[in-house]
């Protein structure tokens, strides 16, 4: 499969519809104007719907449902992406349940499901998620400062819960987003925008076509690397970097567990299956401190 017709997206997104400092339409504006093809809004239990379009933008609409367990007040935040209605959010006691119920919903709303920072607050881990059916997304990395996405000792990280999540056998896809909340000043304890992203192939740049595309894992994740190429078949991958001036690039294929498969450097990178994997990921570094993260392949 070759990927082609990449457009760029920001999957989790704040305005004064909630907890933003901006109106919706400069929200929206901000991200035309700065490359953006497609945007969710994603207000606290809230469906925001811009009062004009904005051309070359397409809106998605979407929630983030924002629950919690009642014991200590603990989030449980989950994106509604392509919600038809505002989905309310469903408290609960019990981890596992309390996102099952939420996930229902908003499928019943015919969104797909994205599970935001798992470890916001330590709120939930891969141990609660591969017990959840019907999510479609999970925040590999969430650009919110408190949002805890290294992990600490004893805790594993966003990148190390998707491996775990992806091990019990769960297929579910990797996102990098903004969660952004302040767009006038620029900090780095803000949660300013353009720091996290996701560029999807699809057929043409419809609601029906991004979120169908996402759903299927037709994207790859970034913070700061572009992939000119991406191609994959039953026998390698292949990967081209877009080279930024003189940063230097490491690619790391893993698989099962988090294991590596191997590790590369240079712009055009290739791994050979060898048919023993259970899965196989992309992880690209820059020297700059950015990364891109492409979708697993099962084998």
């Amino acid at each position: 499969m070759e990927f082609k017709n990449w457009f760029k997206g920001n999957l989790h997104t704040h305005t004064t519809k909630s907890d933003g400092d901006a109106e919706p339409q400069w929200v929206a504006n901000w991200y035309k104007n700065h490359g953006y093809d497609f945007l969710v809004l994603s207000d606290h239990n809230h469906r925001t719907i811009l009062e004009q379009e904005i051309d070359g933008l397409l809106m998605v609409p979407g929630e983030e449902v924002s629950a919690r367990i009642e014991v200590g007040e603990m989030p449980i935040h989950i994106n509604g992406i392509g919600v038809s209605r505002v989905v309310e959010p469903i408290h609960g006691d019990d981890i596992v349940k309390t996102i099952q119920a939420n996930v229902d919903s908003i499928r019943d709303a015919g969104g797909i499901v994205q599970i935001n920072h798992p470890n916001f607050r330590w709120a939930f881990d891969h141990s609660h998620i591969s017990q959840v059916v019907g999510a479609d997304l999970l925040e590999v990395h969430n650009s919110h400062p408190q949002v805890n996405n290294l992990g600490a000792p004893g805790r594993p990280g966003s990148e190390d819960i998707w491996d775990r999540v992806l091990s019990s056998g769960k297929v579910i896809f990797g996102t990098a987003t903004d969660d952004s909340h302040n767009y006038h000043d620029w900090l780095p304890h803000l949660s300013n925008p353009g720091r996290g992203w996701v560029m999807v192939s699809a057929n043409d740049l419809s609601i029906d076509a991004i979120v169908s595309a996402l759903a299927d894992g037709l994207f790859y994740s970034s913070t700061g690397v572009t992939l000119s190429s991406y191609f994959y078949d039953d026998m390698e991958i292949r990967i081209e970097i877009q080279e930024e001036h003189d940063f230097i690039y490491k690619t790391v294929f893993s698989g099962k567990n988090g294991d590596v498969l191997a590790q590369t450097s240079g712009t055009h990178v290739s791994y050979k299956i060898t048919g023993h994997e259970t899965y196989i990921r992309a992880t690209v570094c820059s020297s700059s401190g950015g990364k891109a993260w492409t979708q697993p392949i099962f084998v």
